[in-house]
Parts: C-alpha cells; sequence; structure tokens
C-alpha cells in the first residue's frame, strides 16, 4: 500500500511539473496585455495594480515552488506564518526599492538566482549540505535573503515599463499588496493539498522524489536563464 502512494505521488507531481515547467521558465514575464497597461497608465490606479500583483503571484511559478520548499516540512502554522513573513519582507523590499531607485540588473541573472533559491531548497529538505559539507544553514536568514532576489526580479521587469511618475509610489504599494494576497491565496491552496498528501503513509518517502523534482526545476530555470543570459552578450 505503502509503495503505491508513494508511485501515485511521484506520478502526480512528475505530471504537474511537466505543465508548469514552461511557465517556471518564464516565471517572471509579463504578458502583452498587463505590459501594455503598465505602460499607458497615468494617475493613481489601486485596484488594476492590486489585480495585477496578486495575477503575477498566482502565475509566478517560481515563488510557488520555492514556497512549496519552504513549507514542505512545517507542520505548525506559527512557523509557516514566521517564514513567509520572512518571505514577504524581502519580496516586498526590494520590489519596492528596486523601482523607487531605479536599480536594474540583467534580468537573466536575477532569475538565475530565483531558480538557484529551488534548488537550494529542494537540497536543504534532503538534508544534502548537512551530509556533504557538515553545516546546516540557518533556513529563516537563507529565506529572507532569496525573497530579496524574488523580489527583485520583479522590480527589474517593471523598471523595463517605464511606469508612470504620476502615482507610482500609490500604485507600485497596490501592486505589492496584491503580490502578497496572492502569495496567500497561492499558500493556502499548497497547504490544502499538503495536508491531505501528509495523512498518507508514504509522505516521507515520496517527500524525497518531490523534492528532487523540486531540485530539477531550480535547475532547469538556472540553465536557461544562463544561457539566455550569455546568448545576449554575443
Amino acid at each position: 500500500m505503502m509503495k503505491s502512494w508513494s508511485a501515485r505521488w511521484a506520478l502526480l507531481l512528475t505530471g504537474a511539473l511537466m505543465i508548469v515547467l514552461p511557465s517556471v521558465l518564464l516565471a517572471h514575464g509579463v504578458s502583452v496585455g498587463d505590459k501594455g497597461y503598465i505602460q499607458e497608465t497615468f494617475g493613481v490606479r489601486l485596484v488594476p495594480f492590486l489585480y495585477l500583483g496578486a495575477k503575477h503571484m498566482v502565475t509566478g511559478y517560481d515563488h510557488i515552488l520555492f514556497l512549496c520548499g519552504v513549507i514542505f516540512y512545517l507542520y505548525r502554522l506559527r512557523d509557516i506564518a514566521t517564514y513567509v513573513t520572512l518571505f514577504a519582507v524581502g519580496h516586498s523590499s526590494t520590489l519596492i526599492l528596486g523601482v523607487l531607485t531605479k536599480i536594474s540588473v540583467s534580468p537573466f541573472l536575477i532569475d538565475a538566482i530565483i531558480g538557484f533559491s529551488v534548488a537550494y531548497k529542494a537540497l536543504d529538505n534532503v538534508g544534502a549540505f548537512q551530509k556533504w559539507f557538515g553545516v546546516q544553514p540557518n533556513p529563516r536568514v537563507a529565506t529572507l535573503v532569496f525573497g530579496l532576489f524574488h523580489g527583485f526580479g520583479l522590480a527589474t521587469k517593471l523598471l523595463d515599463f517605464e511606469m508612470d511618475p504620476d502615482g507610482l509610489v500609490q500604485n507600485l504599494l497596490a501592486f505589492n499588496v496584491g503580490v502578497e494576497v496572492g502569495q496567500m491565496l497561492a499558500l493556502m491552496v499548497v497547504l490544502i493539498a499538503m495536508s491531505y498528501w501528509r495523512r498518507s503513509a508514504s509522505f516521507l518517502r515520496s517527500g524525497f522524489t518531490a523534492n528532487m523534482l523540486l531540485l530539477v526545476a531550480g535547475l532547469l530555470l538556472v540553465g536557461y536563464q544562463l544561457t539566455g543570459f550569455f546568448t545576449a552578450q554575443t
């Protein structure tokens, strides 16, 4: 029975990964319609930007994959809230500061780091760093630091759209609130799914397979983005 459940979950996870993988590789992309709206919008537009922020997070599979890794072995709501808050603080800080200060870095490099964060968390979940190097990095610090990169990744994209300075701060804050709302919605779905999964006796065994899939997704994103970076230099 245990093997049956393990195989079933591994199959479901593999299928889900194959479905979302193209979006994972372009997770920080903004649709043509949304890009046009951002570039043509003038003045304060709180509700539309709140919606765009929520939409980005719900469809931003790199964020969701990272959060899945973060909460994978967290069982208490207090611990989950702590880590999600750390990620939100990092994400919000660099999103707002990056746009307001107009600090721009190659989006390929930022997205490669974001992909690395997914791979890093997968390895952390299976205890790879303790086995390989004899040390255990602080997971809270890592979550905050990678949150900074996740926010900076989106800030880099928004800078390319040259948002109208009239109402910029208000729209940016609304966008950030939308991102956090989208994050909570996505997290609720993940937690509900994982709560059912954890009831099965095969969770720990199939959990290793799930983290290996996270590792593969993260490494693919890193390779894809680095290829884009070096191609753009030629």
